[in-house]
């Protein structure tokens, strides 16, 4: 092998590796099992457990009912390994299907993948998408309404970002500019807003560009599903589908589009089909080949999915239905206006109160940093400072009234 290759020997092999660690590392004294379990648990009470949770941007506290863990618990799910042989497979096959069946009838497109990692990859990849679609360098029309990790990834990729108007809470897409591959629009948007689907998708065809909608799926119970606002292809994060928040994830990125642009996606599509005897089966039915051999032609690194997380979102859009969800979306709006009607009486301002927004909103406030100490100190976790004098506030169906007054009550006193 290493004459095939052109090397000498086994060390001419990792030579672009780092030499070894040659000094002493500042490491504590070896402990025994017993020990290092009781340094653990200790760290582990000083966690912060069952506050309200007024935090948002991208990952939501939702309520998680208990037979959502109860099945992905199961023996037969809790695995990671990958269903290529659909004849032991046909449960787990099965739960990617209905995955996808479940993204494709919320965001109103007939074809989705079986997941990708998470919502910024998800949207990375949509950008890279578009270059492919379009065969144009890859270039993508975003605003300051996008949530602003996701177009740190997106640019992370190699995709250049050209920055559209923002004004008001949403964004303004009448000039796009020629060129781009892809015009993005999330809506809601970072800030909370609904934006116009619609109007970001012509203004994209309008210069030969794919339109990319980053939706919160929950938000699909009440809203046009993208599809049928002309968007190409739409993409987010499956967290808020009973995924509670677990410090960043793992959690599930989902991509659906239009069946012209199915071999533009990554990862995988699980398929319905039947068996010699005539049985309904389940198989993968669109995987590239090159993902795992021929790497430098695949679309993606991507050549899985996050199946255990994605049945999670599975299970509980079965349990919750579409008037579930709907239920889910109507009280975490009607919670959040209710709050951000009392935050006005108490006299402050909303940064957007001219844009329609569902349950996340920005309210201006004189120490926001301040404000969410006190908070803290009064059992709750606020929101997310902005960095500029605004709090972005995001309230779920779990707060209750008594929490949202609470909250006020706290920020009245703050000043």
């Amino acid at each position: 092998m290493l004459e095939a290759i052109g090397i000498g020997t086994v060390d001419d092999l990792f030579a672009d590796v780092s030499p070894k660690f040659e000094g002493e590392l500042d490491l504590p004294p070896a402990l025994s099992e017993y020990e290092a379990l009781a340094d653990v648990e200790g760290l582990a009470r000083e966690n912060v457990a069952g506050l309200p949770i007024f935090l948002g941007a991208g990952a939501y506290d939702r309520i998680t009912p208990a037979s959502v863990g109860a099945i992905t618990s199961r023996g037969e799910f809790l695995t990671s390994y990958t269903p290529y042989q659909p004849e032991i497979s046909q449960g787990v096959l099965q739960a990617i299907f209905e995955f996808q069946s479940v993204i494709s009838e919320l965001t109103g497109f007939e074809i989705s993948n079986a997941s990708v990692y998470d919502g910024a990859n998800a949207v990375a990849e949509a950008a890279l998408m578009t270059a492919r679609q379009t065969k144009r360098d890859p270039q993508v029309a975003v605003s300051k309404g996008l949530n602003p990790r996701y177009r740190e990834v997106i640019e992370t990729y190699g995709v250049e970002t050209v920055e559209l108007p923002f004004v008001g809470g949403t964004t303004n897409f009448s000039d796009v500019p020629e060129g781009v591959s892809g015009v993005f629009v999330q809506s809601p948007n970072y800030f909370g807003g609904v934006e116009d689907v619609r109007a970001a998708s012509e203004a994209a065809h309008a210069v030969g560009a794919l339109a990319v909608a980053v939706c919160d799926p929950i938000s699909l119970a009440v809203l046009e599903a993208p599809g049928k606002l002309g968007a190409d292809v739409a993409v987010g994060e499956a967290q808020p589908l009973g995924m509670p928040l677990l410090f960043g994830g793992p959690y599930a990125g989902y991509m659906a589009t239009r069946p012209e642009f199915v071999r533009q996606l990554p990862g995988r599509i699980c398929g319905e089909t039947v068996d010699k005897e005539g049985k309904l089966a389940y198989v993968l039915t669109l995987r590239a080949r090159e993902q795992d051999i021929r790497r430098a032609r695949a679309n993606s690194n991507i050549c899985t999915n996050q199946a255990l997380t994605a049945l999670a979102a599975t299970v509980y859009a079965a349990l919750m239905g579409p008037e579930g969800l709907r239920e889910v979306a109507e009280l975490s709006i009607s919670k959040a206006h209710y709050l951000a009607g009392r935050l006005e009486e108490a006299g402050f301002s909303l940064r957007y109160g001219e844009a329609p927004f569902l349950w996340e909103f920005a309210v201006e406030l004189p120490d926001v940093g301040r404000a969410n100490e006190a908070l803290l100190e009064n059992d709750m976790i606020g929101g997310l400072d902005l960095g500029d004098g605004a709090m972005l506030i995001a309230v779920t169906e779990k707060r209750t009234r008594e929490e949202l007054d609470g909250f006020v009550e706290v920020l009245k006193n703050v000043g």
